[in-house]
């Protein structure tokens, strides 16, 4: 007997190649995360890159950025309104706003704090500076201002000078700081600190100082208020000086007609006498011959 249906074939209940690679990859980690998440963010990044290629589209995010960018640094709690300044007399205080003309209010993004630092540590009157801001919308500028130990004379008019020898600010005339010593000449400034010794060791003769004057960068001379001239040598100024006014207190040295003490040689002391007195010394030889 025949079968009633023909035979047909068998089909192969095994996978095809790119159907067994596929289910390889399947069981792969990283090609399901591919799959899950790669795909998804290719397909959104390209949306995005595809409408943010419209001139249109990419300015309109820029001004949605930069509108919420000024409505939260214009916010009260991040506003300046005021400045204030510690550490500065009046006049330092009127250069340092004159120096940071900030108009207020002002938000405090909007403040570069290092850069407004560097200039009000830059004034010649500062020898350090702070910037911060305080709780309450102050801008507080807080500085260490120098504090002049002479009067300094050069050319074009007088200045204050501190212990480091920077010059300060200028004074008009020297009644202006008569509390001051006054020092003046070339390289007055390097030997600062041994000028204003002079000035510690003069005793009495202090009052009549009217200044020192650095000679040739090397040495000093000391100006009396009767134009009388202490010349210093110049190792060793501060102890001929000294010298000078032991004398004065126990001989009257310069409460005679003395003109010049020199002192530039320790050993050899010089006196030379005021016009006045070699007139009378002329005389007296000339009637004694």
């Amino acid at each position: 007997m025949r079968p009633l249906k023909p035979d047909t074939p068998r089909r192969d209940p095994a996978p095809s190649r790119w159907g067994y690679r596929y289910q390889r990859l399947m069981l792969t980690p990283g090609f399901r995360r591919l799959l899950k998440v790669g795909v998804p963010l290719l397909i959104v990044g390209g949306l995005v890159a595809g409408w943010t290629a419209r001139e249109a589209n990419r300015q309109m995010l820029l001004d949605a950025y930069a509108d919420m960018k000024s409505q939260i640094q214009q916010r009260d709690e991040f506003m300046v309104k005021l400045m204030a300044i510690d550490g500065a007399d009046e006049r330092l205080a009127k250069d340092i706003r004159t120096v940071l003309p900030v108009e207020f209010p002002i938000s405090s993004f909007d403040l570069d704090l290092e850069e407004m630092r560097q200039t009000v540590a830059a004034l010649p009157a500062v020898a350090e500076a702070t910037l911060r801001v305080r709780p309450g919308g102050i801008l507080q500028v807080g500085v260490t201002q120098r504090q002049p130990v002479a009067v300094y004379r050069v050319p074009d008019g007088l200045k204050l000078v501190d212990a480091d020898g920077v010059l300060i600010q200028n004074i008009i005339a020297r009644a202006d700081r008569p509390d001051l010593p006054l020092i003046t000449g070339d390289g007055a400034r390097d030997a600062l600190a041994e000028g204003l010794e002079l000035y510690e060791v003069a005793g009495p003769l202090r009052a009549r100082m009217r200044g020192v004057v650095r000679m040739g960068e090397r040495r000093w001379d000391v100006i009396l208020d009767n134009g009388q001239r202490i010349l210093l040598p110049t190792t060793g100024a501060v102890a001929a000086f000294e010298r000078v006014v032991a004398l004065d207190e126990v001989q009257e040295l310069l409460q005679r007609d003395v003109a010049t003490v020199d002192m530039r040689h320790a050993h050899r002391p010089t006196l030379r006498l005021n016009e006045r007195a070699m007139a009378t010394l002329r005389q007296t030889s000339a009637e004694q011959e």
